[in-house]
């Protein structure tokens, strides 16, 4: 009995020692961590124990002032279309909150875990180790997202066809639209900014934006029974230069032709489809060639839009049973290409004749871009896949102009000298055009343009 009373009492007196040891240590540990981290408390596995708030702040205002070094870079279609800087961003280790929820290792309000966590960081029991992470202004990036969005979304166009009184008065060819992927790009982005903490502040963060192709849902061929389905080609001209005038008939000519069906093995004839070319139809005079001279003429501007009908047909790979060049190159219809491919009308002995010889109806649209100054006839219809070889345009025997002509013009006040035709070489050209289908040639043809040479000529004014 009076054993164990000994082992009890000195077991007892241990105990007492080692509380009073340890009690000792606490003391002396939290008098060390005061205003300061308890031991082994890490921060991105920096140990930040009997620390001050303040030390860390500092050392994270470092790496800060290297964050702000960083660029982000927007690209879409490989161009560049946005850029964000660090400052723009605010971009930041979010070091406060994590130094907070540091400093309270060792300090939380319910007894037990407090000493709990005390006996573990002094003993070193257990780390605590906190991460940081990179945070940024979102609206920033929400607001360029919305902005992209208005910029590149494209919503699909579905077909549409109405056929009213032997015309087709309302036309849309069917159109993919366009989709931004902006849920993508607002991950990819706040994916890069978390990554920064890996990144030498000299690199060059790129984002790029992706998109999504929206499809219509009604297809051309839903919308009519002429079997119009495709663009099967396209013919272009470029009209600078042209005075107001001529601008206004070769417009009023072109729509003459705006929803035009050409029936499946007809021949097409310009002069029948534009009708009268007069004062008393609505054209303007403007200035045009008769008997070797400048001279204002109804009509002037109509041979613009021949010479682009001219050029769809052959695009498209259709017969042409009717073409004639012009007298002389005319300036307007090189803007954008070789001479040779020009096309004259002066109804009714002179006219442009194609056949339709694809397997459906062909439907004309036209379009005129004022601000570029060009002219665009679309054939839609249905392929057949034929192969269309048009050879480059060969010009030989090549004259130099004669010397300028200036002619009185009473209509302009006296010291006006205006041009209204320039200087063009005189030559001749060919070129081959041959049409096949699966192998077997469809049918083939040369054209040949003999151009006279022409002087520039100017209009000196004589009213007074």
């Amino acid at each position: 009995m009076i054993t164990n009373f000994k082992i009890n009492k000195s077991f007892i007196v241990f105990v007492i020692i080692s509380i009073a040891f340890l009690s000792l240590i606490l003391f002396f540990i939290k008098t060390k961590v005061t205003s300061k981290m308890f031991p082994n408390v890490y921060i991105d596995k920096t140990n930040v124990g009997y620390m001050k708030k303040e030390d860390i702040l500092k050392m994270y205002q470092e790496k800060n002032n290297h964050l702000n070094q960083l660029t982000l870079y927007v690209t879409y279609k490989n161009e560049p279309i946005g850029t964000f800087s660090a400052q723009l961003l605010n971009l930041h280790y979010n070091i406060d909150d994590i130094t907070e929820k540091g400093y309270l290792v060792g300090r939380s309000s319910y007894k037990p875990s407090r000493y709990l966590q005390q006996f573990y960081t002094i003993f070193g029991l257990k780390k605590y180790d906190f991460q940081t992470q990179i945070e940024f202004d979102r609206t920033i990036v929400e607001d360029f997202t919305e902005d992209i969005r208005n910029s590149y979304n494209i919503q699909p166009k579905n077909a549409l066809f109405k056929f009213e009184n032997g015309r087709v008065t309302q036309f849309n060819e069917p159109k993919n639209g366009l989709k931004i992927q902006d849920t993508q790009f607002l991950y990819e982005v706040s994916e890069k900014i978390h990554q920064l903490k890996n990144t030498p502040s000299n690199e060059k963060i790129v984002i790029i934006l992706h998109d999504q192709v929206l499809k219509p849902t009604i297809a051309l061929a839903e919308t009519n029974t002429y079997g119009i389905e495709e663009l099967i080609g396209e013919g272009k001209s470029d009209f600078t230069h042209s005075i107001p005038e001529r601008i206004f008939n070769l417009t009023l000519a072109t729509s003459k032709f705006n929803g035009v069906i050409i029936p499946k093995n007809e021949i097409f004839s310009f002069a029948d489809t534009v009708g009268d070319i007069s004062h008393l139809t609505g054209y303007k005079p403007a200035y045009i060639i008769k008997g070797g001279r400048t001279v204002l003429g109804d009509g002037g501007g109509v041979c613009q839009v021949s010479t682009t009908v001219f050029r769809a047909a052959l695009n498209t790979g259709l017969p042409i049973i009717e073409q004639h060049p012009h007298a002389y190159r005319v300036s307007y219809y090189e803007n954008d290409g070789k001479p040779g491919l020009d096309a004259t009308i002066f109804a009714p002995s002179v006219d442009l004749k194609f056949k339709n010889d694809t397997p459906s109806n062909i439907l004309i649209q036209t379009e005129i871009d004022t601000e570029k100054n060009l002219l665009f006839f679309r054939f839609y219809g249905k392929k057949d896949f034929r192969k269309i070889d048009i050879s480059p345009v060969t010009l030989y025997d090549i004259q130099q102009p004669p010397p300028a002509i200036f002619q009185e013009d009473p209509t302009l006040q006296k010291g006006i000298t205006r041009q209204v035709d320039f200087p063009a070489w005189g030559g001749k050209t060919t070129f081959d055009y041959k049409v096949s289908l699966n192998g077997k040639m469809l049918f083939e043809k040369q054209f040949f343009s003999n151009y006279r040479p022409w002087q520039a000529v100017y209009l000196v004014g004589t009213k007074e």
